[in-house]
């Protein structure tokens, strides 16, 4: 799945600069993740790098986007121009 941020949201900056795809950016109001671009950092690290630094725990997975880890293994591969 793509993750999502809620409008929990604070604005504090930290998640941006951590997605290695460049799927977050600031939003109208809040920060927003492109599901195009979220890899869950599947292919970058193990775990959500977004999620990891969050200090309010507003970065959920987005439901209207549900995908199995070798979906988004493609995503990366896709993203990076890697061929496998």
């Amino acid at each position: 799945m793509a993750l999502m941020i809620t409008d929990e949201c604070i604005n504090c900056d930290v998640c941006e600069p951590e997605c290695p795809n460049g799927a977050i950016s600031q939003g109208e109001e809040i920060y927003e993740i492109d599901p195009g671009k979220c890899t869950e950092c599947v292919g970058h690290f193990d775990e959500p790098q977004c999620q990891q630094v969050c200090p309010v725990d507003c970065i959920p997975h987005n439901p209207e986007y549900a995908e199995t880890k070798d979906q988004l293994m493609a995503k990366f591969l896709k993203l990076t121009a890697v061929k496998a």
